[in-house]
């Protein structure tokens, strides 16, 4: 028994150190793939028609516009002090994979800046460019990295100051792209604008995903009844929480357990049809970590 204890004791770190190798594998092939395709819709698509995205990246463009320098000298370049800011206040993980992605993405606008752009429409590209681009991103921002130094600002602003990080982004934002038309014309600046939109409408898609997950709390006496139809009809787990009403003192149970979108109807027919009067509360979830969720068959 003792050999036995010892050698599952001994196991143990080797098993934590794979678990935590794997994790970084699948975080940093991650990031590199999603430099890979912002890449792509940004020497492809964006930068040969004159469209450029918001932030760091932007200034990075307009700069290899006036200097005819490399993009990927501005991109380290630039984000250099930024970098040391996450750093200090965000964490060393994030400055980390920040630090990799943009280096990944610098090699590769060097690699696909020679190939010859997809579309002259610079409407097309500002649409399919950022859906491409908006991908990439997103992969990035999913693994945990960034492509955008005044990301790091904004958040580091959000902290100290009443403005939110999303209005310190779009303020930035919105003076680089006023830029942009100086450089390169107004109606170049308002296809940047466009391609700013559907990145970031992508990059939510990418995050948040297309088919989302929704966390649901019900608050019922029939909790007996409620668990063994989700289980049987959903295929879904419930966890049971003991709680008790804040007024009145009465015991009351409440389920936890997490649908897709499309399972969200079916879950309130099965509550309502098992206790009407139970409460139920519905949020969004943008991830989920561990655990057995898979998308399972309803009836």
């Amino acid at each position: 028994m003792e050999e036995q204890a010892s050698y599952h004791a001994g196991n143990k770190p080797k098993i934590v150190q794979h678990r935590k190798a794997s994790f970084y594998l699948k975080k940093y092939a991650m990031i590199f793939v999603g430099a890979i395709i912002a890449a792509i819709g940004l020497e492809l698509f964006l930068i040969p028609n004159n469209v450029i995205d918001g932030g760091i990246v932007g200034v990075s463009i307009m700069m290899q516009t006036l200097t005819g320098m490399s993009l990927g000298v501005f991109l380290v370049l630039l984000n250099i002090p930024f970098l040391f800011m996450g750093y200090k206040q965000i964490g060393k993980n994030f400055a980390i994979a920040t630090m990799i992605a943009i280096c990944f993405l610098s090699v590769w606008s060097e690699i696909f800046g020679p190939v010859a752009k997809v579309t002259d429409d610079p409407f097309l590209a500002a649409i399919f460019g950022g859906i491409i681009d908006g991908l990439g991103v997103g992969l990035i921002i999913r693994a945990g990295g960034s492509l955008d130094g005044t990301e790091i600002v904004a958040i580091i602003m959000d902290k100290k100051s009443v403005f939110s990080v999303g209005e310190v982004v779009m303020f930035i934002n919105l003076f680089i792209l006023s830029s942009a038309g100086l450089l390169y014309g107004w109606d170049k600046a308002m296809y940047s604008l466009v391609a700013y939109f559907v990145i970031s409408k992508m990059i939510d898609v990418v995050i948040k995903g297309l088919d989302e997950s929704y966390a649901v709390m019900i608050v019922t006496n029939e909790h007996d009844e409620i668990t063994s139809a989700l289980n049987d009809r959903l295929g879904r787990g419930v966890t049971l929480l003991h709680g008790a009403g804040g007024y009145t003192g009465e015991s009351k149970e409440v389920l936890y357990c997490v649908v897709t979108r499309l399972e969200v109807d079916k879950l309130k027919e099965i509550v309502l049809d098992k206790d009407e009067s139970a409460f139920v509360t519905i949020n969004a979830v943008h991830d989920i970590v561990g655990g057995r969720f898979k998308k399972k068959s309803i009836h």
